[in-house]
């Protein structure tokens, strides 16, 4: 499968998550039984990748704030004390899709929605709480800072949009 072939499309009931395995059963689990109330609760918005009628990969994407004490200096500094931000809350591949540069792939078409919405709602930084020390390497190798002593990274727009521009 090519990244080509996919588009990203909005979580709805049609989309079968039943067997989704991305090899972390806490992502699966999430998809599964809390994607579609967040997003009929209007607290996250996921998008899904899908073939042959089944979800392949997934990200959810939140509104979130920044406290800029909780940042190390160099990112804090000149920000207000709450930041706006958007959270990159999950972000996971099927099992079938791993090993592809797929990953990079579905991380970009993240990252591009949210440049895209804040071009009308502003946000200073996206966030990743990572769940693994893996994802803290992936995020790391696509540009994300990480905050010393946590797995949260965070990028900010800015660089999020240059990149996206190239």
């Amino acid at each position: 499968m090519t990244a080509s072939r996919f588009v990203s499309e909005a979580l709805d009931e049609l989309h079968g998550a039943d067997h989704f395995d991305s090899g972390q059963p806490e992502l699966d689990e999430w998809l599964r039984r809390h994607a579609l109330t967040t997003e009929s609760r209007r607290t996250g918005r996921t998008f899904v990748w899908s073939a042959d009628g089944r979800v392949v990969a997934y990200y959810t994407i939140a509104a979130h704030l920044l406290m800029r004490d909780d940042l190390p200096r160099s990112l804090g500094r000149g920000n207000p004390v709450q930041i706006p931000a958007v959270l990159l809350a999950k972000l996971a591949l099927d099992k079938t899709l791993q090993g592809q540069g797929l990953g990079g792939l579905l991380l970009a078409d993240a990252v591009g929605r949210v440049v895209e919405a804040t071009r009308t709602v502003a946000a200073r930084f996206i966030v990743v709480d990572a769940i693994d020390e893996q994802a803290v390497s992936f995020c790391i190798k696509y540009g994300f800072t990480q905050v010393p002593a946590t797995n949260r990274l965070l990028k900010r727009m800015s660089a999020a949009a240059a990149q996206i521009s190239r």
